[in-house]
């Protein structure tokens, strides 16, 4: 059991180390760059503008001053900025035709 757990863990590792890269088969290379960089700051620029009011970890309970006790939202997208920019900038590259594959070893 405790050797299944080891090479279950060293399985897992071995694949979180594998390089990734962005590949559409009509695209150049400047035009990678060029749409990569558009889509890192279109969702830099979305994910601060649509967090900048949550609070920075949990839920916060309050009462208004004439008014019922309300709860304020929160999860893993409101309490962090660069999850949402890095879903954001994911999802504009699939968008445009771009998919996320391990790197070539030959190139």
């Amino acid at each position: 059991m405790r050797a299944i757990v080891v090479i279950l863990a060293a399985a897992s590792a071995l694949g979180a180390c594998t390089p990734m890269q962005w590949v559409k088969d009509d695209s150049t290379a400047e035009q990678l760059d060029a749409d990569l960089k558009r889509c890192q700051q279109d969702a830099w620029q979305e994910a601060r503008l649509s967090n900048w009011y949550y609070p920075p970890f949990g839920s916060i309970y309050g009462r208004p001053v004439a008014g019922r006790p309300f709860l304020w939202p929160s999860g893993p997208y409101y309490t962090d900025p660069y999850m949402e920019e890095a879903r954001l900038a994911q999802f504009c590259m699939r968008n445009k035709g771009y998919e996320l594959r391990p790197a070539d070893e030959d190139k």
